[in-house]
C-alpha cells in the first residue's frame, strides 16, 4: 500500500493542515451513541482492513508533517523523550515491534533485514538507511527508543510491570492532550489517572482496569478510542505550553467553530513486549476540524448531540466549557 503524504503541512504558528477525502472515511469517529459517559471501553485489537484499525501501527498522509512537529518539539524541549535507566531491554523490544510490524504492513516504505544480530533498517519516507547492531546502542544515531519513536505516529509510553502496578518509565509524549510526561513520568497508573473526573472517586474501576492490563499477553494487544478537542491542527498540546494554546479557546465564536475547533481522536493501543515484559501504551492521535467531520450528516448530528448533553464536570477536564455553548449553537444547524 502506497501513501501519498500530503506536503508542506503546518502544525503550529501559520496552521495549514487538511484531510483528504480517504483521511475523513477512514477518522475513528469514537461516538457510538448520542451520549457520552467516560468509560474504560477496551477491545480486542482485531485488524479491520481499510481502517485505522488494520495494523499495529497506522501510518496515514500526514505522517513526514507529525514527524518533523516531533523533531521541532524535541528540540525545544529534549526532556519529551526518557527512559529510565532500567527500561533498556524495554526500548529494544520497541524498536524491534516497530520495525517488524512496519516492514510488514508498508513494504513500498519500510525495509528490515536480519543476519542475527546484523540489522539493516529502511525508512524511505524519511531517507534512512542504517546498518546497525541490535542490542548495541554504539551503533545507533540515538538511543534505541529514541531513534524509533521519531519514526512511528503517535506518542509512546512503555509501562513497567512490578509489585502489582504499571509504572510510566519511559516515554516519547510530543502531542500530549494538557499532560506532561515530564511530570507524569515514574508515576504508577492510578496516579498518572487521578484527574479523570467520576473514576477519580471510584477505585473499583481503577482496580479492574489495572488487573485486566496487568493480565495482557503477548501477542493479543487490547486497544481503546478516546477523545478530546483542540483549536487549531495543533498536535503539541503539552501541560508546558500551555501559554501558547491555552488562550485560543477564547477564539472561539458560532461562526468560526467549524474551521477552528477540531475532534482529536486517540487510539490507544496495548500490546505485551515480550523480552523485557513491558506494557506499551501507543496513543496514535487524529485530528480533524469540524467543518471536514459534519461533511458525514450521522457524524455532525450525533456530536451536536454528544456536546450538548456532555456532563459539566467531564466537559470541564476536556477543556471544551470555554466554549461549548458558541460550539452547540454552531452545530445545531446540522441537527434541526
Amino acid at each position: 500500500m502506497t501513501i501519498q503524504f500530503n506536503p508542506s503541512e503546518q502544525m503550529r504558528d501559520q496552521f495549514h493542515y487538511y484531510n483528504s477525502p480517504k483521511a475523513i472515511a477512514r477518522f475513528p469517529f469514537p461516538f457510538p451513541e448520542d451520549n457520552y459517559m467516560y468509560s474504560v471501553n477496551i477491545e480486542p485489537a482485531v485488524s479491520k482492513p481499510d481502517t485505522v484499525f488494520e495494523n499495529w501501527f497506522d501510518i496515514d498522509e500526514h505522517y513526514l508533517t507529525e514527524m518533523n512537529e516531533r523533531a521541532l518539539t524535541l528540540a525545544s524541549d529534549p526532556k519529551r523523550c526518557i527512559v529510565l535507566p532500567h527500561m533498556q531491554q524495554a526500548a529494544w523490544d520497541f524498536l524491534e515491534m516497530v520495525m517488524t510490524h512496519l516492514s510488514q504492513d508498508y513494504p513500498e516504505h519500510f525495509q528490515l533485514q536480519q543476519q542475527g544480530k546484523a540489522w539493516r533498517w529502511v525508512n524511505k519516507p524519511l531517507n534512512i538507511d542504517i546498518h546497525f547492531t541490535f542490542g548495541d546502542a554504539s551503533t545507533l544515531p540515538l538511543e534505541p527508543f529514541e531513534f524509533i519513536s521519531r519514526q512511528v505516529q503517535g506518542d509512546i509510553a512503555l509501562l513497567d510491570q512490578r509489585d502489582g502496578d504499571l509504572y510510566m518509565d519511559a516515554g516519547m509524549i510530543t502531542g500530549p492532550a494538557d499532560w506532561s510526561l515530564n511530570f507524569d513520568a515514574g508515576m504508577s497508573f492510578k496516579q498518572w489517572h487521578a484527574p479523570v473526573p467520576q473514576l477519580a472517586h471510584n477505585l473499583g474501576v481503577f482496580d479492574r482496569a489495572l488487573k485486566f492490563l496487568l493480565n495482557i499477553q503477548v501477542d493479543q494487544p487490547y486497544r481503546r478510542l478516546n477523545w478530546t478537542m483542540t483549536i487549531n491542527p495543533r498536535m503539541d498540546t503539552s501541560s508546558e505550553t500551555y501559554h501558547l494554546w491555552g488562550h485560543e479557546r477564547a477564539l472561539v465564536t458560532a461562526e468560526n467553530a467549524g474551521e477552528l475547533v477540531h475532534l482529536r481522536v486517540e487510539l490507544q493501543m496495548m500490546p505485551r513486549l515480550a523480552r523485557s515484559n513491558a506494557l506499551l501504551f501507543s496513543i496514535r492521535t487524529y485530528l480533524m476540524s469540524l467543518n471536514d467531520l459534519v461533511k458525514n450528516p450521522a457524524w455532525a448530528k450525533r456530536l451536536h448531540r454528544v456536546i450538548r448533553d456532555l456532563p459539566e464536570p467531564i466537559a470541564d477536564y476536556k477543556g471544551i466549557s470555554h466554549y461549548r455553548e458558541p460550539l452547540v449553537q454552531w452545530l445545531s444547524q446540522f441537527d434541526p
